[in-house]
């Protein structure tokens, strides 16, 4: 019965039907032990989507910039699928803003599907599901997908492992010029946006980061530099252009696929990293390894640093020397 629902699934995102897209999501992010199957057949199904990546600092109008740049991909003729990675519920678990909030302009839209994902703790701005998400989204055969980070300022530098271009986000007088120094944002960015364009030192912030990024290093591709105002509209066409524009050059010169293949070593490592660390604690709770590393921690006996040392020879039967 369940490998049946399963195939309903698997052909619903072939036949692109928007409740097995739904479905397959629930799967993947509630960790199933049946979503391998579907994630197995949507990977021969992918690879047809342009992946844009959405970070910045709160407050600069990361949601409001998307809600136009669907709209902008909508006249065009092209379907999207967004991704809002959103913080968590410390009680629940979810995610906090949801979908309704985030965008409300494109629900009747069926060219359009928008997904909130919770971060539940995972760094990066990013869920721990997200590469696989993407996954599903691509196989439902989206033209565009949106994956908007949350807005966790300095730690969301994750998003270049998985999309195709990078779109950082800024606004005035919010000290983004200091904090794309201290985040890495200066890297990772492919197109660069300062947004609430209307500010009266938007200019200026303009002329700073130009002048940042002439001084980073020498550009296969030099990443420009734009002004919208999101919540009229303005600028929208020109960004997405410019967008289009990167994702021809990665085509033209071959860059697409070391894209693409840095996008699957991103999803081994999360993974590996996350089914590891689940073992771990599974076996160490079931044979009361973590309950006597806890009491040695609480007694100053011991440092997590050693305990989680410990637990990794003794749990994945590690001969090898882990570094101190």
């Amino acid at each position: 019965m369940v490998l049946y629902l399963h195939n309903q699934i698997i052909q619903g995102l072939r036949d692109r039907k928007r409740a097995a897209l739904a479905r397959a999501v629930t799967l993947v992010e509630n960790g199933s032990e049946h979503a391998g199957h579907i994630l197995e057949e949507a990977y021969k199904l992918r690879g047809r989507g342009k992946v844009i990546g959405i970070t910045g600092s709160p407050g600069v109008g990361k949601s409001t910039l998307v809600d136009s740049l669907i709209g902008a991909i909508r006249e065009r003729g092209h379907s999207v699928g967004v991704i809002a990675v959103d913080p968590s519920s410390p009680f629940t678990g979810g995610a906090i803003l949801g979908d309704r909030v985030r965008v409300r302009s494109r629900t009747t839209d069926d060219e359009v599907f928008f997904r909130s994902l919770a971060s539940r703790g995972y760094l990066g701005g990013l869920s721990r599901h997200t590469g696989d998400i993407i996954t599903l989204f691509d196989a439902f055969g989206f033209d565009y997908i949106l994956v908007e980070t949350v807005g966790a300022g300095q730690s969301e530098v994750d998003i270049m492992r998985y999309a195709h271009s990078v779109l950082v986000v800024m606004a005035p007088g919010l000290g983004d010029d200091i904090q794309a120094i201290k985040a890495g944002i200066l890297e990772i960015g492919d197109v660069f946006c300062v947004n609430k364009a209307d500010h009266p030192d938007a200019d200026r912030a303009v002329a700073v980061l130009e002048a940042m990024l002439g001084l980073n290093r020498e550009w296969q591709w030099k990443p420009p530099v734009l002004k919208t105002v999101a919540s009229q509209g303005k600028g929208v066409v020109e960004l997405l252009d410019k967008i289009d524009e990167h994702s021809e050059f990665l085509k033209q010169n071959g860059l697409l696929e070391e894209r693409i293949a840095r996008s699957y070593i991103a999803a081994l490592e999360d993974n590996i990293r996350r089914d590891t660390v689940d073992y771990i604690l599974a076996k160490a709770r079931a044979d009361g390894s973590l309950d006597g590393a806890l009491k040695q921690l609480s007694e100053g006996k011991t440092y997590p640093a050693a305990v989680a040392k410990d637990l990794i020879r003794q749990h994945l039967c590690l001969e090898a020397k882990i570094d101190e």
